[in-house]
């Protein structure tokens, strides 16, 4: 990403003001920015399978609007976007198609969650990997996301969920949101997709990765049965990282998908997914574990290095 740049991309606040030719949102409108926009004219917006909008800003790293210029100056300097969201802000400019007008009854302290976190976990167990009921999944990595993965296969009526995480810490949350194993590769003295293929007779149906590292992602799809089962990558890869692995694994049936933002058609799905946390579908507050004053954002950022947090919501 191009520096300086105003970061933030998960997030919920009230339009102050609409420029000219706008008619999704009008000031006073509680809305959620949409990291991936939905233009509603591209290919993949038209395709009914497709959900990565082509004005995302994701992989170009261009830091800038649609129409290539930055809104954001400091000192006279200009200051780049992320994402086409910057949220780490008290006002930031989104082109309409990156902004979904919600429930406004909504608590925007919970549901800002909804602008990425929760939203690519739940979507990636019911809307890219397709759970199905009395299937068995494995979850890597248990931060927020892969916390909403495990609500997600719950919901799908997965009979058995195994958290992967070598931070023994969040196995209490994580059984709490619905897995009913949990193990640390630390505990064992053999490859974590071993462990797994052993304790479910074979691997398991859904596997989801959800840290963003080569050597879990790897791990992740050794671990699903060898002829149908579906591994799913959902945490960041690392830039500048490959992955070598035998093209067996996939040879014989296995299915390798990612996963942004869930599969869900941003525009389309935000609002819904609010309204069915304010129908109580689903929870929100356990992912939740620390809530800060904006000036305090640093504090939030070394509670997420050192493993204390799930999701720290900062507010103005």
């Amino acid at each position: 990403m191009p520096f300086p740049i105003i970061l933030g991309h998960e997030a919920a606040g009230v339009v102050e003001s609409v420029g000219q030719g706008v008619t999704a949102v009008k000031p006073g409108d509680k809305v959620i920015p949409l990291f991936v926009p939905q233009c509603g004219e591209c290919q993949n917006c038209l395709n009914t399978k497709g959900n990565l909008c082509s004005k995302t800003d994701l992989g170009t790293s261009g830091g800038l609007m649609a129409d290539g210029t930055t809104r954001f100056t400091c000192k006279g300097k200009a200051i780049h976007h992320f994402l086409g969201t910057s949220t780490f802000t008290e006002y930031t400019v989104l082109h309409e198609s990156a902004v979904a007008k919600i429930d406004s009854a909504a608590p925007l302290e919970k549901v800002c969650l909804i602008g990425c976190g929760f939203s690519t976990g739940y979507g990636a167990a019911l809307q890219t990997a397709k759970v199905e009921q009395g299937s068995t999944c494995a979850v890597f990595g248990l931060g927020g996301v892969g916390l909403s993965v495990i609500m997600g296969c719950k919901v799908a009526g997965a009979s058995r969920i195994i958290a992967v995480d070598i931070n023994s810490d969040k196995f209490a949350k994580a059984k709490e949101l619905g897995a009913t194993d949990c193990i640390n590769p630390k505990d064992f003295n053999k490859p974590i997709h071993e462990v797994l293929t052993e304790m479910t007779n074979g691997g398991v149906d859904y596997s989801f990765e959800v840290i963003g590292r080569t050597d879990t992602m790897t791990a992740a799809l050794a671990c699903c049965q060898y002829n149908y089962g579906v591994s799913v990558i959902v945490g960041v890869p690392p830039a500048a990282q490959k992955i070598t692995f035998d093209p067996m694994l996939l040879f014989s049936g296995r299915s390798w998908k990612g996963s942004v933002f869930g599969g869900w058609k941003s525009k389309d799905a935000v609002p819904k997914l609010v309204a069915d946390y304010m129908k109580k579908k689903f929870v929100l507050d356990p992912l939740i574990t620390h809530t800060l004053p904006f000036t305090k954002i640093n504090e939030g950022f070394d509670l997420l290095r050192t493993g204390k947090s799930i999701r720290s919501v900062l507010t103005f």
